[in-house]
């Protein structure tokens, strides 16, 4: 039985490397580092395929996620951090603001957005990026099955044709609806499948979905076959009709004796 990888998967750029490994746990947050480094590298493989455009998301919190992501960007691409940024206090913004300009994302390279997403447009989002398109889409925002249903939707209407969703907290035990609200997406949405499930470090750094769209399936698929090998758990995931990666630090199976 072979034992847990105690490595974590890198982008490739020294500047994302390193806030990985040195900052990503001193700036305050619950986005697992281990999914973090996989989103990064994901970014990296969109370039290699041709895929361009802005990473946006949904929850920035006090930017643990954005920044390892603003980093993993090519150039004139731009991260938007979008939250209410009131929780658990109103100064949860001036930390975000802090945090990305300690490590490096000043305000050329990012869009702060006090915003509710349930209340805004695809087209409002756009512009806050210059017109887009989104590459890749982090929802992290309310934990209810109406909220993710709308950032959903929102998400999908902004992504480019190679983009990507990443959901946060899937399959967690404190928000079991959450998945009702992605298996209803995506029956609503047939040009949409499950990518790979990131498996989760604790019950805090949760799993998270990659989604893209049916014809990326394959392409985005071989890629990570190649840069992931380490970390893929060998039965993947039955996501009827379809079977997708898992990646996870643990890709032991259970013991049969």
């Amino acid at each position: 039985m072979t034992a847990p990888t105690t490595s974590y998967p890198t982008t490739g750029y020294a500047a994302a490397d390193a806030y990985l490994s040195e900052g990503y746990e001193k700036v305050v947050g619950m986005s697992s580092r281990f999914a973090a480094g996989v989103c990064g590298r994901l970014l990296v493989i969109q370039s290699e395929l041709g895929v361009t455009g802005h990473f946006a998301e949904i929850g920035a919190f006090e930017g643990r996620f954005l920044i390892a992501m603003a980093h993993s960007l090519g150039a004139g691409e731009k991260a938007l951090g979008m939250d209410i940024f009131e929780w658990p206090n109103p100064e949860v913004e001036d930390r975000f603001e802090a945090n990305c300009a300690r490590h490096g994302i000043g305000p050329e390279r990012r869009t702060t957005w006090k915003v509710d997403s349930g209340k805004t447009t695809p087209a409002e989002v756009l512009a806050k990026v210059g017109g887009g398109p989104i590459r890749m889409f982090h929802i992290d925002g309310e934990h209810s099955r109406a909220a993710l249903a709308k950032d959903l939707e929102l998400a999908t209407a902004c992504i480019a044709p190679g983009g990507l969703i990443v959901l946060d907290d899937m399959l967690h035990p404190g928000y079991p609806t959450l998945m009702v609200a992605v298996q209803d997406y995506l029956e609503r949405h047939p040009e949409m499948v499950v990518l790979s499930i990131i498996d989760r470090e604790t019950i805090v750094a949760a799993t998270k979905f990659v989604l893209c769209r049916a014809e990326w399936f394959k392409r985005y698929e071989d890629r990570m076959l190649e840069v992931f090998e380490p970390w893929i758990w060998p039965l993947g995931a039955d996501f009827e009709p379809h079977w997708c990666l898992v990646l996870s630090l643990d890709t032991r199976l259970a013991a049969i004796v």
